[in-house]
């Protein structure tokens, strides 16, 4: 398994009931299947192909009575008492957004997701946090030279607005973490690379001052 799967493992509960959306190969079911401290361990996807190839490495590993597969568009076919830590990964943020707020128990504070946006967690951040959820812990990850978050979030039902500086790094802006800064370090790059492309018109003045005022706000926030 790679370092985001890891991660996300890492953030499940013992003894709870997990379900892995968008399980592909069923790689990280199988992995948290044969853990002694989980329950039972859900691989749903919404299409046949990857749900075939998930079958096969639950049968290789000889965990056919330990993961149940599931077709499933989200979690639509998932009941309320089949989950407790739902993992969401390998996705974009605005569909992980999607199979959240379609949950029909997503509400119960008790459920945990955990979540591994590959694009758009900016607005994954923003988006939770408006819908009353709340991120709990977040974890940076490197993978394959790209920098990636895992996000431990459930809902609290104080529905607020976040700042531009927390949509953009999370609770990675507070972390100590040699990898948390590097991820913040390169979001601040990202932003610095928009504003050179903003400067190169003579029209933009007042975004890249508002990207310069966020960039400043991070730079002093993860020294």
């Amino acid at each position: 398994m790679d370092n985001r799967l890891l991660a996300c493992a890492e953030f499940v509960r013992e003894n709870s009931k997990v379900v892995d959306v968008g399980t592909d190969h069923a790689y990280l079911a199988c992995f948290l299947a044969k853990k002694d401290d989980i329950k039972s361990v859900i691989a749903c996807d919404v299409n046949e192909k990857p749900l075939q190839m998930a079958k096969k490495t639950v049968i290789d590993n000889n965990l056919q009575d330990r993961v149940k597969l599931v077709l499933s568009n989200g979690l639509e076919k998932i009941e309320e008492n089949e989950a407790d830590d739902i993992i969401i990964a390998g996705m974009g943020g605005e569909l992980i957004l999607s199979i959240i707020l379609a949950c029909k128990f997503s509400k119960n504070s008790d459920k945990h997701f955990i979540v591994q946006p590959m694009t758009q967690a900016p607005l994954l951040r923003k988006e939770l946090y408006k819908n009353g959820f709340e991120i709990i812990k977040e974890k940076a990850v490197y993978e394959n030279k790209h920098h990636y978050t895992v996000m431990l979030c459930r809902y609290c039902g104080e529905e607020k607005q976040i700042t531009e500086e927390f949509s953009i790094v999370g609770l990675l802006g507070d972390d100590t973490l040699q990898s948390s800064k590097e991820y913040c370090l390169f979001q601040i790059n990202k932003l610095k690379k928009i504003v050179a492309g903003l400067q190169k018109t003579n029209n933009k003045q007042e975004e890249i001052q508002k990207y310069n005022d966020i960039i400043s706000n991070l730079e002093k926030q993860v020294k």
